[in-house]
């Protein structure tokens, strides 16, 4: 990613549950087409892309159920919150995840929204595989134990 002193790289909405509800095998940047109003209201971060999904629909990417809230001084020429918004990815990678999400029963799951250096929204696409019960509680003690761990050598 961006240096921390890059005053344009900021991270809009963050997809945390991802991690936990699935097996991320590969990640990809994906541009987003927005509208003025839409590109306002990421600026003041105000979205949620927890429960959203990608899709691939008529040679096409989508994301799907993302919220981007109204902007108010928009007025009547503001955004509907829940649109669907095409993702930009070249036709290479447009085959490669539909051939993952047919054939190997991946699905395609939002992790990031953020602006990049340059000051241009982009979304972090993970292909994922979903996660059992039993593999969600092994994830939770690891984590547990890695906390502990770290709790314990910062004592002694």
């Amino acid at each position: 990613m961006a240096t921390k002193s890059d005053p344009n790289y900021k991270i809009i909405a963050e997809n945390r549950r991802a991690r936990f509800d699935y097996f991320i095998e590969s990640d990809l940047e994906a541009g987003i087409m927005l509208t003025g109003s839409e590109v306002k209201s990421l600026r003041t971060g105000q979205s949620n892309i927890a429960e959203s999904y990608a899709s691939v629909e008529n040679g096409e990417l989508w994301l799907i159920n993302g919220y981007i809230a109204a902007y108010k001084q928009a007025g009547v020429f503001g955004h509907e919150e829940r649109r669907r918004r095409k993702l930009l990815v070249s036709k290479k990678e447009l085959a490669r995840l539909w051939q993952a999400i047919g054939r190997e029963g991946m699905t395609l799951v939002p992790l990031v929204m953020y602006f990049n250096h340059r000051g241009i929204v982009k979304l972090k696409i993970g292909i994922a595989k979903g996660k059992k019960v039993a593999d969600k509680r092994e994830t939770s003690a690891k984590r547990d134990w890695n906390r502990q761990k770290q709790r314990l050598l910062k004592q002694g």
